[in-house]
């Protein structure tokens, strides 16, 4: 039935199979709590492994969330510090051209002062050449002498003023060359 796998003697597999449960027994007692023990270790060592990165993985998580959120934070102050320097830049701005307004309506009331000043100093210059022209044509035309008579001097004050209270003449766009003296 075994054929040449049958022992010869009975005692021999007896024996042999009584060492085998032997070997077997201390292996079970012996060896494979070892292996037991040490599988669990290392079952632990690798949970453990796996839970410390689950946490650095949340801790991780948490330092990115809070990164976004500082940045999300940085983002709206920087948009706060360009709309505040936007605002100030107008204000600036506004009170620079208000400034330069009153500067230029300062300048322009000066020249107009000034324009005036000159404008009665010619007025004055003017009249008192007219003045003198009107005295010494009416001289020529009297024949007298009316420099030293106050007489003279009214009268030639009521022409300037009759003068200045006529209606202005426009000038005529031709004048010939023979009434400006630049004829042949």
């Amino acid at each position: 039935m075994l054929g040449p796998l049958a022992p010869e003697h009975w005692q021999e597999f007896a024996v042999g199979l009584v060492l085998a449960v032997i070997v077997a027994a201390g292996v079970q007692k012996l060896v494979v709590p070892r292996f037991e023990a040490m599988y669990a270790e290392r079952s632990a060592q690798i949970e453990g492994g796996i839970n410390r990165a689950e946490v650095a993985q949340a801790e991780a998580q948490q330092v990115k969330k809070q990164y976004q959120e500082q940045l999300a934070a940085s983002r709206q102050e920087a948009a706060e510090l360009r709309e505040q320097a936007r605002a100030q830049g107008t204000q600036i701005l506004a009170e620079a051209r208000a400034q330069a307004q009153q500067e230029s309506e300062r300048i322009i009331e000066r020249a107009r002062q000034q324009i005036q000043v000159e404008r009665d100093q010619a007025f004055d210059d003017l009249r008192g050449e007219v003045g003198g022209l009107a005295m010494t044509l009416a001289e020529r035309i009297v024949g007298e002498s009316l420099r030293d008579s106050a007489l003279a001097q009214r009268s030639v004050d009521r022409f300037l003023d009759e003068l200045e209270h006529q209606p202005a003449r426009t000038a005529p766009d031709y004048v010939p060359d023979d009434l400006t003296g630049q004829g042949d």
